[in-house]
């Protein structure tokens, strides 16, 4: 048996008894496939640990950077509050049609809004509306701008809030200095950005399951 199956093997053991798929999540799932929208949701034991991280943060907002067909967007919204308020940015308008049909079903439409357009777009918009700090903010997008999405996290948060990147392994080759690739220098540039910021205290995770070799990276905002 080799260890790609071994994790998969593990992973499915966890989902069953941690964070299995309700009716709701699998249904996000299978329309997103049906539509054709690329399978690199996040998967639902991460999706737990994000309802997770909103819960243990208390949050009432969250900010998500890429919303694909909704999978992780329901995930942080259920950890939120009747009140609460859940933006979450879509550069597809076709994934965003999915997102919202996904979300509507699970009964999270007053919660969430998805937002269509590039996110370097969007995200200045949304500071001109000076909303109330985001407690927790998920970036899930193109990687090439990864330390622009922290950036921006940083103006639209407040001491204590979370920011969570994901995806920063790229298959072990975020550790090439010299890769010309765009996903690596932006990941590289996040998580140095991360580690010497002095409003940030952060840390990444290497993980291993059904989407193969991946990781996160979690940072706090101080004061």
């Amino acid at each position: 048996m080799d260890e790609p199956r071994i994790w998969d093997i593990v992973d499915a053991y966890f989902t069953r008894h941690l964070a299995p798929d309700d009716e709701v999540t699998a249904a996000a799932l299978r329309d997103s496939g049906t539509a054709g929208l690329p399978p690199v949701s996040v998967t639902a034991n991460q999706g737990k640990l994000l309802q997770l991280l909103a819960e243990i943060q208390g949050a009432r907002t969250v900010l998500e950077i890429g919303t694909l067909g909704g999978y992780s967007t329901i995930w942080l919204a259920r950890a939120l509050p009747a009140d609460g308020r859940l933006v979450s940015l879509e550069y597809s308008p076709k994934h965003a049609e999915v997102a919202v049909r996904n979300i509507a079903r699970a009964g999270l439409g007053e919660r969430v809004e998805v937002r269509v357009g590039a996110a370097l777009d969007s995200l200045p918009l949304l500071a001109d509306e000076n909303p109330p700090p985001f407690d927790l903010v998920f970036i899930d997008a193109d990687k090439a701008n990864n330390a622009r999405y922290v950036e921006w996290a940083l103006r639209l948060t407040r001491a204590g809030s979370l920011i969570v990147v994901d995806n920063v392994v790229r298959d072990g080759r975020v550790v090439d200095a010299d890769s010309g690739a765009e996903d690596v220098r932006g990941t590289r540039e996040a998580l140095e950005l991360i580690g010497a910021h002095p409003r940030l205290s952060g840390t990444a995770i290497q993980t291993v399951g059904a989407k193969g070799y991946d990781g996160f990276a979690l940072a706090r905002v101080l004061a």
